[in-house]
C-alpha cells in the first residue's frame, strides 16, 4: 500500500507541551505546572449566560462569522481597551479559540515560497501552521539579554525580498516577555518601509503587570497591516469554551471567512452567548484574576532569588522561564529528571524553538499552594545538583 500520510505532516513534531501533560497524569502526587491554563472557574455570571442559552434552546447554527450581538461587543471592547475601531461585520471574525485564527490568517494569506518570520521562543503553532501553508519559516532567536523582545535591528536583519509576514507575538508565551510603545513604533517602522504585514497573537493581552498593553494596530499606518488575534482562554478564563477572534482590514478577514466557513462553518452558539457576558461585564473578573496573577508571578521571583537561579522579569502572560543553563543539562533532560525525582512537571524551553534551550517554562496559572510546594520541591532538586557538583 502506498503511503497514506503527506509527508509535510509526517515531518512536523507533535507538541513539546503535551508530552510533559501527559506523563504527570499517570503519576501520583505529581505536580504539572506545564499547561497555561487558568485555575480559575469560569466567573459564574458568564456560565450562567451559557446555560441560559441552553434553556432557550439557542442550540442552532450562527453566522458563519459569529453573533452580531457578540462582534459588536468586541468592537467595543477593542475600542473602550486599545482605542482601536473595526466595523463589526466585515472586519471581525469569530473563530474556535485564538488558534484557529492563526492557522486561517496564514492560509490566507501565505502562498508557497512566502517568508514568514516568526521571533523565538514563542507559541508551538506558528512554525507548523506557517509550513502546512507552503510557506517558509524564518526564526528570529529572542535574547534573554533583552529580555526576550524583538528588536528592530533583529527584524529588518531577517527580512529578504520573499518577506511577507512577521508574526508578532507578544505578550509571550513561554517568557512572558511583552514590548512596550518604543518597541512597537521601532517595528511598526521597519514594516512600513519593508512592507510587511503582521498577524498580532495579543491572546494575552489582558495580562500585564508592567503597564497596560499596547497594540502595534494602534500605530499610524499599522491597523491596514495588522491581523489581530484576540480570544477568551486566558483572560476570562474560559479554555474549554474554545473561543477566539480575529480583526483586520476586510480584505484579509473576507478570506479567512471563507476558509472559516467550509472547515468549521461557525464557533460554538453557547460559547458566543456567554462571550457576549463576558465583555460586557466582565472586566472587573478580568482585574482580580491579573491581580491574583500578578501576586504568583512575584512570589516565583522571589523563590527564584532565593535558590540563586537565574530568571529575567517576566511582565505579560502567566509564565516565567528561568535560566537553568548552569546545571550542564538540557532542558529537556532537567525537566524530565525533576519530574521523575521529585514529581514536578515543567516543560523544555525547547518545546518552543531551539532557541529555549537552557531554559524552563513554567505556569503560574496554579494555586499559590501548589507552586509552593512545588517550588520546594525544585529548590531540593536544585540543591541535590549543585551539591553534586561541587
Amino acid at each position: 500500500m502506498r503511503n497514506p500520510l503527506s509527508s509535510t505532516i509526517e515531518s512536523i513534531k507533535p507538541s513539546g507541551i503535551r508530552k510533559f501533560f501527559d506523563l504527570v497524569s499517570e503519576m501520583d502526587d505529581a505536580i504539572s505546572l506545564g499547561v497555561g491554563e487558568p485555575d480559575f472557574d469560569t466567573p459564574w455570571h458568564i456560565r450562567d449566560e451559557g446555560i441560559y442559552s441552553l434553556d432557550r434552546g439557542r442550540t442552532f447554527y450562527t453566522s458563519n462569522a459569529g453573533l452580531k450581538e457578540l462582534k459588536v461587543e468586541i468592537c467595543k471592547y477593542l475600542h473602550r481597551h486599545y482605542g482601536l475601531s473595526y466595523d463589526f461585520a466585515k472586519e471581525t471574525l469569530v473563530t474556535v479559540g485564538g488558534s484557529e485564527a492563526i492557522d486561517i490568517a496564514l492560509r490566507a494569506m501565505v502562498d508557497p515560497g512566502d517568508e514568514v518570520i516568526i521571533p523565538q521562543p514563542s507559541y508551538v503553532s506558528y512554525e507548523p501552521c506557517t509550513i502546512l501553508t507552503g510557506g517558509v519559516p524564518v526564526i528570529i532567536d529572542l535574547k534573554e539579554e533583552n529580555e526576550f523582545r524583538l528588536t528592530a535591528g533583529e527584524l529588518l536583519d531577517a527580512i529578504t525580498e520573499k518577506t511577507k509576514i512577521l508574526v508578532l507575538p507578544f505578550p509571550n508565551n513561554p517568557t512572558g516577555a511583552i514590548l512596550e510603545p518604543e518597541d512597537l513604533e521601532a517595528i511598526a517602522k521597519v514594516c512600513i518601509e519593508k512592507d510587511l504585514y503582521v498577524i498580532s497573537d495579543e491572546i494575552y493581552a489582558a495580562l500585564t503587570y508592567k503597564e497596560k498593553h499596547h497594540s502595534i494596530a494602534e500605530i499610524p499606518g499599522m491597523w491596514e497591516r495588522t491581523i489581530l488575534i484576540n480570544g477568551f482562554s486566558k483572560s476570562h478564563a474560559m479554555t474549554g469554551w474554545r473561543l477566539g477572534y480575529a480583526c483586520g482590514p476586510e480584505k484579509i478577514i473576507t478570506q479567512m471567512l471563507k476558509i472559516h466557513q467550509l472547515a468549521i462553518m461557525c464557533a460554538p452558539t453557547t460559547s458566543q452567548y456567554a462571550a457576549v457576558e463576558a465583555l460586557k461585564c466582565g472586566d472587573e473578573d478580568v482585574e482580580r484574576m491579573r491581580d491574583e496573577y500578578n501576586g504568583r508571578r512575584r512570589y516565583l521571583m522571589h523563590r527564584f532569588r532565593e535558590m540563586k537561579l537565574s530568571c529575567f522579569e517576566p511582565y505579560g502572560a502567566f509564565y516565567v522561564f528561568p535560566c537553568i543553563k548552569e546545571f550542564g543539562m538540557t532542558s529537556e533532560e532537567f525537566a524530565e529528571q525533576l519530574l521523575k525525582e521529585k514529581k514536578v512537571a515543567v516543560v523544555p524551553g525547547t518545546a518552543f524553538g531551539d532557541s529555549g534551550e537552557g531554559f524552563l517554562r513554567i505556569s503560574y496559572a496554579y494555586s499559590l499552594e501548589n507552586l509552593k510546594i512545588a517550588l520546594g520541591r525544585m529548590e531540593e532538586f536544585i540543591n541535590d545538583l549543585r551539591s553534586k557538583k561541587a
